[in-house]
């Protein structure tokens, strides 16, 4: 055989390798692209599902705390309008109290306002200069008149109503969900509101999550393409060098060989996909399909239970909106009281922080709602306050009963000034809310500090506890 005929035969065998390679490596490609693509538009689906889900849930969480607030609002301009008649300036006392009434995280953003029923602002703490001003033809961006809206509301009943409003700590304007209620009393309406942070936040969690998980899944399937990739060029590369010393005939063996670790490593990768990534995701997918359907059906129905299963299953992506919704109010306050709540609420400290808390809980009878969540709210923020900055290795919180409710949480941390913090207000601890959450409803409030012993006690009267 001359040179020119081995060239050729040399040619010749380079394509049928390079034919070879590319009928490997090109269906390996464009299925893992294909399974890429997948399970993104699955991600995305999932993501959507589970944004539909969260919003009525996060959305009632919202209405009931606006609607709580409020009707405590209520009821301490109520008692001072009532007061009004014998004594001239307890309309003022109470509008200006109301004024220093904020509450939540973002304490400059969360506060009350009052209004006429003709629409004349009687008092705003953020924007005085709107006090004694008409707001009845006030528009927002889309052309709302919220003041009548808020005021028709309160003349139903009580309601809510979403508009846009400039936001204290930002100056920019931003949907707002607001609720008001009418005070027979003065006739006025009194309402809050809150910026939808919340829905936002969950949403973005939601995403955030999905998009990790996304990035983790598309790692490995990148990574497997590769491994497959690297068999691949490796029995290519045996192949070359059995070509370099066999005939045709093992050269067509060694390519039957290269289909066979094609196809191998093919349901391999397809085995690992479908056994792991792919099983957990199309498991979502179809409960999330079924639920679909039956929610498609039901219309405003209960969410299904295929629904609740597919939450079950991404509970892991849910964990950090629990987190937001850790300070909503606890169905066991209703379900079981509020000893039940309190014992509850010592057992997430110490698994969140572990710091033991010792709970003690005197049995006696169920108290009012108002009550209840006055009592579990001081708690809850005392705790709160002690995670964040007391450094202390032990906690005890105790309610008895005698002439009403006792309430008391002590630490043994690093203590701090009262003084201070009281003076601080919006910026300290959160005690004048929590002092004036107990007195208003008639109770008392009590705290003591210093280092390695710091005391809460809030006290309710047997009057202001007692169920109706």
């Amino acid at each position: 055989m001359n040179f020119r005929q081995r060239l050729k035969n040399k040619d010749g065998q380079l394509r049928l390798r390079l034919i070879l390679l590319s009928l490997a490596v090109l269906p390996l490609l464009l299925a893992m692209a294909t399974v890429v693509w997948n399970v993104g538009a699955l991600a995305q689906h999932q993501e959507e599902a589970m944004i539909d889900a969260v919003k009525p849930v996060v959305l009632k969480a919202r209405k009931d705390e606006l609607e709580h607030f409020v009707q405590a609002g209520r009821k301490v301009i109520a008692h001072f309008c009532a007061k009004a008649q014998n004594d001239p300036k307890a309309r003022d006392e109470g509008r200006e109290l109301l004024r220093r009434m904020d509450f939540g995280q973002k304490a400059d953003d969360n506060y009350f306002f009052l209004y006429e029923l003709d629409g004349t602002n009687v008092m705003h703490p953020r924007l005085p200069q709107l006090e004694g001003t008409s707001l009845w033809d006030k528009q927002d961006e889309s052309g709302k008149f919220l003041i009548r809206e808020l005021i028709q509301q309160a003349r139903d009943g009580g309601g809510f109503v979403e508009y846009i409003w400039p936001r204290p700590s930002t100056h920019q304007n931003e949907l707002k969900l607001g609720y008001a209620q009418l005070v027979p009393e003065c006739n006025w309406m009194i309402g809050t509101g809150l910026y939808m942070d919340h829905l936002r936040e969950a949403e973005n969690v939601i995403k955030n999550r999905t998009e990790q998980e996304v990035k983790g899944t598309r790692d490995k399937i990148v990574l497997i393409a590769l491994a497959a990739l690297f068999l691949v060029a490796a029995g290519g590369l045996a192949v070359n060098l059995n070509e370099q010393r066999t005939a045709n005939g093992k050269l067509r063996a060694m390519a039957q060989k290269v289909v066979q670790s094609q196809e191998l490593e093919r349901t391999r990768v397809a085995r690992e996909l479908h056994d792991g990534v792919s099983q957990s995701l199309a498991s979502v997918k179809y409960i999330f399909e079924s639920a679909d359907i039956q929610l498609d059906r039901e219309k405003t129905g209960p969410a299904s239970a295929a629904l609740k299963q597919g939450i079950v299953q991404i509970i892991d992506v849910m964990i950090d909106v629990r987190r937001i919704s850790h300070d909503l109010y606890p169905t066991i306050l209703d379900d079981e009281g509020l000893g039940t709540a309190l014992e509850q609420l010592g057992r997430e400290f110490t698994s969140r922080s572990a710091i033991p808390v010792l709970v003690t809980v005197e049995a006696g009878p169920r108290i009012q709602k108002e009550a209840a969540k006055a009592l579990y709210r001081f708690a809850q923020q005392a705790l709160g306050n002690i995670e964040s900055h007391a450094m202390a290795k032990q906690v005890t919180l105790s309610m008895r009963h005698s002439k009403g409710i006792v309430l008391r949480i002590e630490d043994d941390g690093v203590g701090f000034d009262v003084a201070a913090v009281l003076d601080q207000r919006r910026e300290g601890l959160g005690l004048t809310n929590m002092r004036e959450r107990i007195e208003m409803l008639g109770g008392g409030f009590y705290v003591h500090s210093r280092p390695g012993t710091t005391v809460l006690q809030a006290y309710l009267p047997t009057e202001s506890i007692k169920a109706d």
